[in-house]
């Protein structure tokens, strides 16, 4: 945090700028998200006035990061089995060889501790002063007291999830509750780590489950145009949204111990999410002839299509070429950017609900044999590597584009020395493909001139009840309500099969490697790789294993290759506390670092 004691104090400066990715547009975040005034108000003249402090706080919202080529124009699930990044610099330099003090990976490794003690502090003053703030001469004082209440509940939320994110880098981290310093060092008294218990159910947890009575109400049905609007907010099902899922976490394998959390608290907050808020959300089903509803559901929010699933999202404004150029395929003029791995393309069922491959793990891949070879496969399925994206989960061409598919201005072809695959460009696809999910299509209209949105998802609804079937397999095993949870998900997507009818899935480990791929297939690029596999304990399995990908011949036949060692040890479960940190407050570094 040198950077936040010498540069950027916000005690001593009320208002940040804010950031360029979100709107003040009335279409978007309902009109309080407002440019201020000026960035150079003193601490009293910010929390004299109501307008300037309500400013202040909802800077707030731009802490809320946005993943798409986020580490050094990489994302993080390029850190992951899923991908590799096609250029070097960001996770190629720093995670994928086990450098975790690459600066090519500081936007990830050590800028997000700065920038979520930030965060954090910003909340801290909002609680300390808020209560101090005149009301606005326009509102009554039942308002006041209303408006006082809904922005303390989202600090508080805020601070919690803050705490959350830092939680899964580094581990139980001190929990700072009060305004410190800025002019002193500002973590000192704050160096005794404590307990994943102690951090994550009595702080983080608590403060979800206390905050979200404060917060505002959602219904985007209502005629109250009040309340229709509150989806720009933070509100109440968000608060038990997340608290839902930091429940799974601390009764999966890798936590429980810690945590005291068990399998059937995990699965009471999602059941409760269900019951209180489920008739306000659904998986979005709408699509058109050429894209399903799958795409739709991850490009779509309650803003712009009428999306019901999304949850919690970060809101920005619509976009151009210039976000989507770097993870936009060679031949359509972009740099390549976030390959997916045939290790993901190998998670995704056949169209009618087979599983192409015989056995899979508890990473919830297939088995592999030695070098590159497929895994074992299934023949009842229908499977063949000659024609290995034929009769597949209709997620898989929602997400990943493949050799053969209209792109753009033209057809995929990573044939070597063709569109995609030129001789001597160095930000050709290394696995065969190239990204599809998260890229707004429209945006390559009219000569790449079209703009489309590209909003960050933190939680949709698809989440929920894949938390809900993963908590309900593990304390009563396959039953009717895990089928019935995944095929909601499965069957949005196209899928024509029915989980109950695969004898495959007849043990509880047999259907916890399934819903671990299936969670996999849903989320891919979401940002929830990374923090699964390190839950459910096999981070080592899954992140030390070769990235795999393809070759595609001149004759169009299908090769198999290894694209990428990787390189994980135990101890990056943990990223490192920033060395400065480490250096100036004497606090303890995280276990063989």
């Amino acid at each position: 945090m040198k950077r936040l004691k010498n540069n950027i104090l916000y005690a001593a400066i009320a208002l940040a700028i804010a950031s360029p990715a979100l709107t003040s547009c009335e279409d978007l975040f309902g009109g309080f998200l407002d440019k201020q005034p000026s960035n150079e108000l003193t601490e009293e003249q910010t929390f004299s006035d109501w307008n300037t402090a309500t400013q202040f706080h909802n800077d707030t919202y731009n802490f809320l990061r946005h993943g798409a080529a986020r580490v050094g124009n990489t994302w993080l699930d390029s850190a992951t089995d899923l991908g590799e990044n096609s250029f070097s610099g960001g996770t190629k330099l720093s995670f994928n060889i086990g450098n975790y003090y690459s600066g090519d990976g500081w936007a990830e490794l050590t800028a997000t501790w700065e920038h979520y003690y930030r965060g954090i502090r910003k909340c801290n003053m909002v609680l300390e002063k808020l209560d101090g703030v005149p009301k606005n001469p326009s509102d009554s004082d039942a308002d006041y007291e209303r408006k006082k209440m809904n922005i303390k509940a989202e600090a508080r939320f805020f601070r919690a999830y803050f705490y959350w994110e830092m939680f899964l880098r580094y581990g139980p981290i001190p929990i700072v509750t009060e305004v410190l310093d800025p002019d002193g060092d500002l973590l000192t008294g704050y160096t005794t780590r404590p307990t994943v218990k102690q951090y994550v159910v009595d702080f983080v947890m608590k403060e979800l489950a206390e905050c979200e009575a404060g917060l505002r109400v959602y219904d985007k049905g209502s005629t109250d145009v009040e309340i229709n609007t509150n989806q720009g907010y933070i509100n109440k099902p968000i608060a038990s949204a997340l608290y839902s899922r930091i429940a799974l976490y601390m009764a999966s394998p890798r936590y429980s111990g810690e945590s005291g959390v068990t399998w059937g608290q995990a699965l009471a907050a999602s059941q409760t999410f269900i019951d209180t808020y489920g008739s306000l959300y659904s998986l979005y089903t709408s699509g058109d002839a050429t894209n399903s509803a799958y795409t739709y559901a991850i490009l779509n929010t309650a803003y712009n299509g009428g999306n019901t699933e999304t949850i919690f999202f970060r809101n920005d404004v619509t976009r151009g070429w210039s976000a989507i150029s770097v993870d936009t395929p060679v031949g359509e003029g972009g740099r390549g950017g976030l390959c997916p791995s045939q290790n993901l393309v190998d998670m995704y069922d056949m169209a009618d609900g087979s599983s192409p491959f015989a056995q899979y793990d508890a990473t919830g891949a297939p088995v592999y044999g030695g070098g590159a070879s497929a895994p074992a496969i299934n023949s009842a399925s229908g499977y063949s590597d000659a024609a290995m994206w034929a009769n597949r989960d209709p997620r898989l061409a929602s997400t990943i584009l493949y050799q053969g598919q209209q792109w753009g201005s033209g057809v995929i072809n990573v044939i070597s020395g063709q569109r995609d695959n030129p001789i001597g460009n160095a930000n050709s696809t290394p696995t065969g493909y190239y990204v599809r999910k998260y890229i707004p299509q429209s945006i390559l209209d009219n000569t790449h001139t079209g703009t489309g949105y590209r909003n960050w998802i933190f939680m949709r609804y698809a989440e929920v009840l894949l938390n809900y079937a993963e908590a309900m397999n593990e304390v009563s095993g396959p039953g009717q309500e895990v089928y019935d949870a995944l095929d909601q998900i499965r069957h949005r997507a196209g899928i024509t099969g029915n989980v109950a009818d695969r004898t495959d899935l007849a043990t509880k480990e047999a259907m916890r490697n399934f819903i671990h791929k299936e969670r996999t297939v849903e989320l891919c690029f979401e940002e929830h790789r990374p923090w699964d596999v390190r839950r459910w304990n096999v981070a080592r399995e899954a992140l030390a294993r070769p990235i795999y990908g393809i070759d595609v011949t001149a004759a169009g036949a299908i090769v198999r290759k290894v694209s990428q060692q990787r390189v994980f040890e135990d101890r990056m479960y943990l990223y490192p506390i920033p060395e400065a940190e480490e250096w100036k407050t004497n606090i303890e570094n995280n276990e063989g670092w």
